[in-house]
């Protein structure tokens, strides 16, 4: 997720519609489709921008200038001087990734004080989250008949689980009473020991007892320097609301990847479509009038799952390497492909989109032909309004594409909608229609001044 700090045209914002009115934007495919690019541009002009799910599984990238920023945990908002970014209690925490992220903003001369405030209710990831979520992922994949998650190994999912147990969970707030939290640590640590210890001997891994003095002395440290940041985010957004303050939601990871709605099991451990952002964040329901649904004109994927429009030839290739597709969090290359339309209907009527803007564009420069995918064929059947609900059935389905012309030019220096090749124009506007939704903004480059508004059609 890419943006940057140069001007952008005055009218780009007056596109979305906002009126004013608190909003959220939503990745629509499977994370990594330009989300921060265009909360960068909005965050300007939002008093509040608010994190509500994920952890530092998440990887949005922000461009100022020549200068490229990395961020996992922190919200894209945090480039924009006058906003104030809320990591919320959706959110699960890694202190140590949090402090890193603070360390290397401030370093590069980002502000970081009363701007930045967590959720003391949020869950805090720990290193045996960590240590957990590598070795059941070691034993799926060793279990006969079984496949591994693919996961990032950053103890996402182990953190929700014990926030579901409950007994083995520690909050953000309770690193202000961090004397009251040492004989808890102790005692989890020795239940993880005795369950790591078990799930090692299963994958043939070694396995070395974890501290639990070691680990609560880098709490203790950590919890000092976090402290001034940890309040009750709930109350702080509902004061802005009072005050007539906006608010932008910005979602991590994207709806193909929320664990209820998404390509189960091969999704993340968070509601990240819109439906999470009001028990993410404490806002009431009915706050966000807005959904701003981010879509990459091609698909890509990182970790397992099914992924029908895959292109495991020469031109997913072509795609991974001109789209830069490789993972802000983990380095890996991402599986890529045609834009399958079938997921994003989905996807957008799940989170209620109100309206798109699109990303990724540019990459398709120089393909002879761009293939849509607008339907499935599974078992007989043509299915084109939604997925099925097994990941195997997914898996077996069979893409319908509608072929355009390519175009061979390069578009990034474009200034308006217009200036784009015909071919090009002809392949949104053909979105759009399947869509049956507005596609305000079209980027055609990662820079501020690269986003295009599209007519009103």
């Amino acid at each position: 997720m890419t943006s940057s700090q140069t001007s952008t045209k005055p009218d780009a914002l007056a596109s979305l519609n906002l009126q004013g009115q608190h909003s959220a934007v939503i990745g629509i495919q499977y994370g990594d489709e330009g989300k921060g690019q265009i909360v960068d541009v909005l965050g300007a002009h939002f008093d509040v921008v608010a994190r509500y799910n994920g952890g530092a599984n998440a990887g949005h990238t922000v461009i100022i200038g020549d200068q490229k920023f990395a961020l996992h945990l922190i919200p894209s908002g945090i480039m924009c001087p006058d906003a104030l970014n809320v990591v919320g209690n959706g959110v699960v925490i890694d202190p140590a990734q949090i402090l890193k992220e603070i360390d290397g903003l401030v370093e590069r001369g980002i502000a970081i004080g009363e701007n930045l405030k967590i959720s003391n209710r949020a869950h805090v990831v720990l290193p045996y989250h960590k240590v957990q979520d590598v070795l059941y992922d070691q034993a799926m994949a060793k279990a006969k008949g079984s496949e591994p998650i693919g996961t990032t190994g950053r103890g996402i999912g182990p953190c929700y689980a014990d926030k579901a147990l409950r007994t083995t969970a520690v909050r953000m707030g309770e690193l202000l009473r961090i004397d009251e939290l040492e004989t808890k640590i102790q005692r989890i640590v020795s239940i993880k020991n005795t369950i790591l210890e078990a799930l090692a001997k299963t994958c043939d891994q070694p396995f070395e007892q974890l501290d639990a003095n070691a680990i609560f002395a880098d709490l203790k440290d950590q919890a000092i320097r976090l402290a001034p940041h940890i309040t009750d985010t709930s109350v702080l957004l509902h004061d802005a609301m009072d005050d007539g303050k906006k608010i932008l939601c910005e979602g991590a990871n994207a709806t193909m990847l929320d664990i209820d709605h998404g390509t189960y099991p091969f999704v993340t451990s968070s509601n990240c479509s819109s439906l999470g952002i009001y028990a993410g964040s404490g806002l009431p329901g009915g706050t966000i009038k807005n959904i701003i649904g981010i879509v990459k004109l091609y698909t890509s994927r990182v970790g397992e799952g099914p992924f029908p429009s895959e292109l495991l030839n020469e031109t997913g290739e072509t795609i991974r390497q001109q789209g830069n597709e490789f993972g802000t969090t983990t380095g890996r290359p991402r599986r890529t492909g045609w834009l399958d339309l079938v997921s994003v209907r989905y996807a957008s009527k799940l989170s209620g989109v109100t309206t798109f803007a699109c990303t990724g564009l540019a990459v398709l420069a120089g393909l002879k032909t761009i293939k849509l995918c607008v339907g499935y064929r599974l078992d007989g059947k043509v299915i084109d309004n939604t997925l099925p609900a097994n990941a195997g059935d997914l898996a077996r389905a069979e893409p319908i594409y509608e072929e355009f012309e390519g175009f061979a030019d390069p578009i990034g220096e474009c200034q308006r909608y217009e200036d784009l090749p015909p071919q090009a124009r002809a392949y949104v506007e053909r979105v759009q229609e399947l869509l049956g939704t507005r596609i305000a903004m079209v980027c055609v480059g990662r820079r501020r001044d690269q986003i295009l508004v599209c007519p009103n059609k």
